[in-house]
């Protein structure tokens, strides 16, 4: 940090408040004629339309016009209106004056002294939940907490799909509603678009919420200007962030954003409500013209579902799009600080930040959302680390905020402790949990998935071999597997006149995959051949062939290079398995391979795998949470 840019924080919002006053050039009286601005806090009255269903069965979500006339406000020009409001788990929770954020709540936050407790989650499953003290189940809501006029609709929407998975989105919803942090992980495939599209209501009912009160509190002042033009202050207008954006959803890839940007709209109105730059963002986010997707057009079968599920449409793993709501629109490609939401990769939230250096548009974030976090392991995870550390911070600029209707909890420095973030992933990984632990700080309490698993099927007669190895600590398992491959198996493998060829090693690691490669390199006499994401066409077809031929006795294959390709590969016999694939499925489709060739007998295929007592999710998911256990403890 420079000279200029003080490290205290106190001492840097003290000059952000400083920055704000010397900016504000207009008198106080003009500024309570509500000029337009062209920036973050440009002030619009609302009008809330009645739910009226379009062909979708979708409703309108907010409408703002510019001006400083009477408005009206659904439900909202009534003492009742206004007191449902106020005791909304949304207000409750996000209002200036939260009861859960207390001195107390984020000691046990930081210290980690949270309360664990197990509950049934209907169709979500087992859930192991963390609260604080002043966070405990009574005080949860009993129902969705979804305002009726994206509530109403959605049902109607449901009736058209079957029980379960109705029951599942409540179920989703009403965690949801909870505002804790929230880590789903194995949701089924044909659950994957329910979970979309309620999380994606979720998002639209707290970007309506709180536009709503900062329009109602408009709508406040200009009365009070009414009242007394000469009396500028109005108490309990603290209502906004620094910046405007509140969501962020961080993706793996751009089909990921299309079906993301389909779920946020599909909760808006219909021939009224337009969607700005749809036609773009289709072009940008889709298939280029003309092109195939020879995934999706591929005859059941030809992949595996959870491959084309993955992988079908644009997979450019660099992008960032703002979403703004406006009056009668939904627009797409808005400026970050007008936006309400931010759907962006890792990698392309950073190259923003490392361009901009800074990352004030993320500092107000109010719900995260990381789909597909197990696609976003295969990509590199400092990027998703990266951005969790820009998130709720101090802006370095002022980007032309009111400080007089920044909510309290701003100015002390506390939003991380009130932000809800939500996971959806296949499977858990260290990192995932590490993330969990230590970076999710919501004093509302958290909840992850409590997961059982049985043992992965296998063909019947293949020999397994589960080959532990010992380490002191996680620092040095690398070192000690390389240690325990290069000493004990590998030269085993070599002097076996059968594990000699048709061997493939199979490699979780991109770090230990480089290690293994160099390995070989240097061993006179052994012929191998190498599968990696950085192979091209015509290296991949290569080494395939060599391999199946047998000009090649090893083939080196690394996991991000069956997660992006996923070929099927011929004439194996053995299988070593580096480390536990996270992939439990990918388990199972190496030692289905063998059995493409001809007149391969289950007891011509062998399988070991190296593990250690570090490798409990993955050898979880592959021989079930009771083997599992007792394998770890021999390690």
């Amino acid at each position: 940090m420079s000279p200029e840019q003080p490290n205290d924080p106190t001492t840097r919002l003290l000059t952000l408040l400083n920055v704000s006053a010397l900016k504000r050039k207009r008198p106080v009286e003009q500024e309570l004629e509500f000029t337009p601005a062209a920036k973050l806090n440009k002030r619009k009255s609302v009008q809330f339309n009645s739910v009226h269903a379009g062909p979708s069965g979708s409703q309108n979500v907010l409408e703002t016009q510019d001006t400083t006339s009477e408005v009206e406000l659904a439900n909202d020009n009534d003492v009742e209106g206004e007191l449902q409001y106020l005791t909304s788990a949304y207000e409750q929770h996000f209002g200036n004056t939260p009861k859960v954020l207390t001195e107390q709540s984020r000691a046990s936050v930081e210290q980690s002294t949270l309360k664990t407790s197990k509950k049934k989650a209907g169709k979500l499953g087992n859930m192991l939940v963390q609260n604080t003290a002043d966070a405990s189940e009574d005080s949860r809501p009993s129902s969705i907490s979804v305002l009726d006029r994206f509530k109403q609709p959605f049902i109607t929407r449901q009736a058209s799909q079957s029980r379960d998975t109705t029951e599942f989105q409540n179920d989703l919803l009403n965690e949801l509603s909870t505002h804790r942090d929230l880590c789903m992980v194995g949701t089924p495939l044909e659950k994957l678009r329910p979970a979309r599209e309620a999380t994606a209501l979720h998002i639209v009912d707290h970007i309506s919420r709180k536009r709503r009160r900062v329009l109602k509190n408009n709508e406040k002042i200009a009365h009070q200007k009414k009242q007394d033009p000469n009396d500028p202050l109005v108490e309990g207008v603290q209502d906004q962030g620094f910046t405007r954006p509140s969501v962020l959803v961080l993706l793996p890839f751009r089909s990921s954003a299309m079906n993301w940007f389909n779920a946020i709209t599909s909760h808006t109105p219909s021939p009224a409500f337009q969607i700005e730059n749809s036609s773009r963002f289709q072009q940008e986010y889709g298939l280029p013209e003309g092109a195939v997707d020879k995934l999706a057009s591929a005859a059941p079968g030809t992949y595996p579902r959870d491959h084309v599920e993955t992988f079908k449409g644009n997979v450019d793993d660099s992008f960032r799009v703002g979403i703004k709501f406006t009056r009668k629109s939904v627009k797409a490609f808005s400026e970050f600080y007008a936006s309400d939401v931010i759907l962006a990769s890792p990698l392309g939230l950073r190259m923003t930040i490392e361009k901009e250096k800074n990352a004030d548009f993320l500092s107000s974030i109010e719900v995260l959302v990381v789909d597909q976090v197990d696609a976003l392991t295969m990509q590199n995870w400092e990027h998703v680390q990266f951005v969790m550390s820009h998130l709720n911070g101090l802006p370095k600029e002022s980007h032309d905020t009111d400080f007089s209707r920044l909510k309290q909890w701003y100015l002390d420095g506390h939003s991380a402790y009130l932000r809800q973030s939500i996971f959806l992933t296949a499977y858990e990984t260290p990192e995932i949990r590490s993330l969990y632990n230590t970076k999710l700080k919501n004093v509302a309490g958290k909840a992850r998935s409590d997961i059982r698993s049985g043992p992965v099927d296998v063909p019947q007669g293949i020999k397994q071999d589960f080959s532990p190895f010992h380490c002191a600590g996680p620092k040095d398992e690398a070192d000690q597997r390389f240690k325990y491959f290069t000493t004990q198996v590998l030269p085993g493998l070599l002097k076996s006149a059968v594990q000699s060829a048709n061997t493939v090693i199979f490699v979780p690691s991109s770090f230990d995959f480089i290690r293994v490669h160099n390995h070989f390199r240097k061993q006179d006499g052994v012929s191998f051949a190498v599968l990696s994401e950085y192979s091209s066409n015509q290296d991949i077809s290569r080494a395939r062939q060599s391999f199946f031929l047998g000009k090649a006795s090893f083939l080196l294959v690394s996991e991000r290079f069956h997660f992006f390709r996923r070929y099927k590969l011929r004439g194996i016999r053995n299988v070593v398995f580096y480390g536990p694939p996270d992939h439990r499925q990918f388990y199972t489709e190496f030692l289905s391979y063998p059995f493409l060739d001809d007149g391969v007998d289950a007891s011509d295929v062998t399988a070991k795998v190296l593990f250690s007592k570090y490798d409990w999710f993955r050898m979880e998911r592959i021989a079930g949470t009771v083997s599992a256990r007792e394998l770890v403890k021999a390690a």
